[in-house]
């Protein structure tokens, strides 16, 4: 029992990380182009994520509970190692104020781990999970194809904003404004339908494991804790973050940031269906690259851009080796 509670004490934190490094995602917009202050900002994306938790479903739950493939006696030590890895990189780019993909970083910590305890074999690579594809293929393909679409529905929202409010006044502020609240609530319920499934799936797979539960499904009690622990992340705040996001791809103005907060939405909950994890951080931050892009391409800030891009090559490797150098501590552990 101990080890459980230890294990589902580190999944509880990594969902905290998880809110902490992707609040700037969820909120940035809203603050940098001044429709929001911080506290209002955050007390939103925190009501609309914990919705989006408990009603959307668990279909990416399930991606990331079937992703390796262990023995039940096993399968503790296999996800407390590939959770380490993943909060380990998790604390490390939020030290340095870089958006970074929890997604990534669960999945390379989960598939290090499981390498090291059985080899290859003990990963799902392909398969489906009923009509859902499923396995660290489909995971990285979603991962790789959700930034892409992001950023061309950054750039074609703004080229139709732009033409259609070419001429407007000053009038339209207002309701686009209005909107902006409610671009980041959708963005908020997308991100706690997506994100706070990560931990969801970690402790439901230790659960079935330990033959808590019969067959792999979300309790209400596990929705809630990881819920909760996204939502107090995301309160927290990661400001360096933030600022990173907000300003430092390009400077969003209010337009800039409905267009980037309604698009982004709309791309992860759909993930969010299909049970494809995808990266809240990199869907956002194309977006805004999109954005840029569509007015003045020469001031988005390239560099910056690819530093987010490295930290997007580097994060699944750099955790499936913390993951995997893990395992023998976790071995001793369990």
């Amino acid at each position: 029992m101990a080890v459980l509670l230890l294990v589902i004490l580190l999944a509880v934190f990594f969902g905290f990380t998880n809110g902490l490094n992707d609040a700037a995602n969820v909120i940035a917009s809203l603050i940098t182009t001044r429709t929001a202050t911080p506290g209002q900002a955050v007390t939103v994306a925190g009501v609309f994520q914990i919705a989006g938790a408990l009603l959307a479903g668990s279909a990416v739950a399930d991606t990331f509970g079937t992703l390796v493939r262990v023995s039940p006696e096993r399968t503790m030590a296999v996800v407390g190692a590939g959770l380490t890895g993943a909060l380990a990189w998790n604390l490390l780019v939020w030290w340095k104020g870089l958006p970074s993909s929890s997604s990534h970083a669960l999945t390379g910590g989960l598939v290090g781990a499981a390498v090291a305890e059985a080899g290859a074999g003990a990963v799902r690579w392909v398969g489906m999970n009923g009509w859902r594809p499923a396995g660290v293929v489909a995971v990285l393909a979603s991962l790789a194809i959700s930034p892409l679409v992001g950023l061309a529905v950054g750039w074609g929202l703004t080229r139709a904003g732009r033409r259609v409010l070419g001429r407007a006044t000053r009038e339209v502020v207002g309701p686009i404004r209005a909107g902006q609240w409610l671009a980041t609530a959708g963005l908020s319920f997308a991100h706690g339908a997506n994100d706070a499934q990560h931990a969801m799936g970690m402790i439901t797979l230790v659960l079935v494991a330990r033959g808590d539960l019969a067959f792999f499904d979300v309790p209400l009690w596990v929705k809630l804790v990881g819920a909760g622990a996204l939502t107090v992340g995301t309160v927290s705040g990661g400001w360096n973050i933030v600022r990173t996001v907000g300003e430092g791809i390009y400077r969003l103005r209010t337009l800039d940031g409905l267009v980037s907060e309604a698009g982004s939405a709309a791309v992860i909950y759909g993930a969010a269906i299909v049970g494809g994890p995808v990266s809240t951080t990199h869907v956002v931050a194309s977006s805004i690259v999109g954005v840029g892009a569509a007015q003045r391409s020469a001031h988005v800030k390239w560099p910056v851009v690819g530093e987010i891009l490295g930290a997007w090559v580097v994060t699944l490797p750099a955790s499936a080796v913390i993951g995997f150098a893990a395992l023998p501590l976790w071995r001793w552990i369990t």
